[in-house]
């Protein structure tokens, strides 16, 4: 199908070869493809690949080529949960192992795509994270010798959620979204620190705009939306307990190329469609842990792998690879000040935790950091159950689904746990907005299908209307009243 779709564009370019007016030649393009073409030639020579050229069509025919067709004549895509439940990643193998490095996170995505071609686009995207996380580790690291520790001029700049931001908080959330515009593979971005998701132009051609890269490079592929927590426990840094950066990756639900979009490059409502999907439709998630060492644990549907940053060689080497969490732990971490507020099923639970009436009939030891990316990743490699649970206060909870839930609730379902509100999976629930806040309950199998069994045997009317309404959730007003005056391109 790939050589008939290339034959196709070959045809297409032909004819427009043909129809195309003659224009003066540039003697500095052509000077550039000319010492382009001699390269690949000493190229093809070193590596005894074959000297003739294939045909190539100019970029705007390949784009036209390949880009979708306007949305009005587009057929009705399949069901995300559909798409998620019909895709399976394939294990890469490595039959060579370099001594002195390991294998390190780009080999290990090129391999990935190598083993998946249709994931290919991922790997570049992969690229542009890591590379942001390896600027954030050293940014944390020297925070206090650049004077980067404490809030944004001194106090009082609040981000969307009501939370003062950290001089970090800014500047980390700009590294990851140049890094991921970069890429030219990400469409939309949706950020802790932005109020609403922000289009990332050069990746389309927009009605009525030039984009930065579009005539000029036939990238032509997945777009993705991205979505991440910049850094995780930020407040955390002036004291040196573990940070992090949360990340997802979803596919485009539809092209980007109809959205109406402002000066600003925040989209409007009409293309937040595509940033709230439900955890079920990820492609990858993960986080990078800045710690005594710095960890990228990530999956992309084959199972969770953990790479550690050596900075002799400033790459990222697998070192935890298959992790699996322990089908039973001995560690609770809540933050049991708030104990008398929870949901009275969950004190019980962690009651029987506290005096060994549990079903292992063992106490357990309590652990929490404070910092979600650090209590995970404990509880991956330790097992047990960590929660941020709703309380009286807090209804909801106070982490954030689309960027922190649903991402780690992936990981952990990919590592053989479970992640739960209480009583609803989490990869299950539809986002109402970007910035929409659940409990999250996570961790071995065994221990929070036991902290279900309490929920499931209260008879709380509010506990379970709570539970039926996040699964019921339909995409907010603002976003549905956007979809009804969606405009076609022009």
């Amino acid at each position: 199908e790939r050589e008939r779709e290339r034959e196709r564009e070959r045809e297409t370019a032909r004819g427009s070869e043909r129809e195309r007016p003659a224009t003066p030649d540039r003697p500095s393009m052509r000077s550039t493809v000319c010492a382009l073409v001699a390269l690949s030639l000493a190229s093809a020579s070193a590596f005894h690949l074959p000297l003739a050229l294939p045909h190539r069509a100019p970029a705007r025919a390949r784009l036209s080529a390949a880009r979708p067709t306007p949305r009005a004549a587009r057929p009705a895509p399949p069901s995300i949960s559909m798409m998620a439940e019909e895709r399976t990643v394939r294990a890469p193998i490595f039959d060579e192992i370099c001594e002195q490095t390991g294998i390190t996170l780009p080999r290990y995505m090129m391999e990935v795509s190598r083993a998946n071609p249709e994931m290919r686009d991922l790997e570049s995207l992969m690229s542009g994270i890591q590379q942001a996380c390896k600027t954030i580790a050293n940014l944390v690291d020297r925070a206090a010798l650049t004077g980067m520790t404490g809030y944004v001029g001194g106090g009082g700049s609040v981000n969307v959620q009501g939370e003062e931001q950290m001089q970090l908080d800014v500047i980390t959330n700009d590294v990851l979204k140049r890094a991921l515009k970069f890429t030219g593979k990400v469409g939309v971005i949706a950020s802790e620190e932005e109020d609403k998701p922000v289009f990332n132009r050069d990746a389309y051609q927009v009605p009525g705009v030039e984009s930065k890269y579009q005539d000029i490079l036939a990238d032509i592929g997945t777009k993705y939306v991205t979505v991440f927590d910049p850094l995780d426990g930020s407040s955390n840094v002036d004291a040196n307990i573990p940070t992090g950066t949360i990340f997802g990756v979803y596919e485009e639900a539809d092209s980007m190329e109809n959205c109406m979009v402002g000066d600003d490059d925040a989209i409007d409502s009409s293309c937040v469609f595509n940033t709230l999907q439900p955890g079920t439709a990820l492609v990858a998630s993960g986080y990078c842990l800045y710690s005594s060492s710095c960890m990228f644990v990530f999956t992309v549907g084959n199972g969770v792998n953990g790479f550690t940053y050596d900075r002799a060689i400033g790459e990222f080497v697998l070192t935890h690879p298959n992790i699996q969490v322990p089908k039973r732990g001995k560690i609770y971490s809540f933050n049991e000040a708030n104990r008398w507020l929870w949901d009275v099923p969950l004190q019980e639970y962690i009651t029987s935790l506290q005096t060994g009436e549990n079903e292992a009939k063992v106490q357990y030891s309590a652990r929490y950091i404070g910092s979600m990316v650090g209590d995970v990743h404990r509880t991956l490699l330790y097992g047990g159950i960590f929660g941020y649970p709703s309380d009286t206060k807090n209804v909801d909870g106070k982490l954030r689904l689309l960027y922190e839930a649903a991402p780690m609730a992936l990981l952990m379902e990919q590592a053989g746990g479970m992640a739960l509100t209480g009583k609803t999976r989490i990869l299950d629930l539809p986002p109402q907005s970007v910035h929409q806040r659940v409990p999250f309950l996570a961790g071995s199998v065994d221990d929070v299908l036991e902290m279900k069994s309490y929920y499931d045997a209260s008879e709380d009317a509010s506990i379970i209307r709570r539970c039926l309404d996040r699964l019921d959730a339909k995409v907010s007003e603002r976003a549905k009243d956007g979809l009804a005056k969606l405009k076609p391109k022009k």
